[in-house]
């Protein structure tokens, strides 16, 4: 996973760590972890995560560099 892809976007927008954990409902130290790869993202975070960014799953774990996400499936 490309976890500078994950401080990158948050700085681009000029949040801090705290900032996207308070968002994730978890410790800042927790996210921390995920930004330096020593901890997984789980797919329910990377979830919230593209919604609030406003990209693809795909971007965030460097997959692709294509940032816009992908159409929302009818509820």
């Amino acid at each position: 996973m490309n976890v500078e892809r994950l401080r990158e976007i948050r700085k681009d927008r000029d949040l801090q760590q705290k900032d996207i954990a308070k968002l994730l409902k978890i410790s800042q130290v927790q996210y921390s972890r995920y930004e330096r790869g020593t901890r997984i993202i789980p797919v329910d975070k990377l979830s919230i995560l593209a919604e609030y960014y406003n990209v693809s799953v795909d971007y965030l774990i460097g997959i692709t560099n294509e940032r816009k996400p992908y159409p929302k499936v009818p509820n």
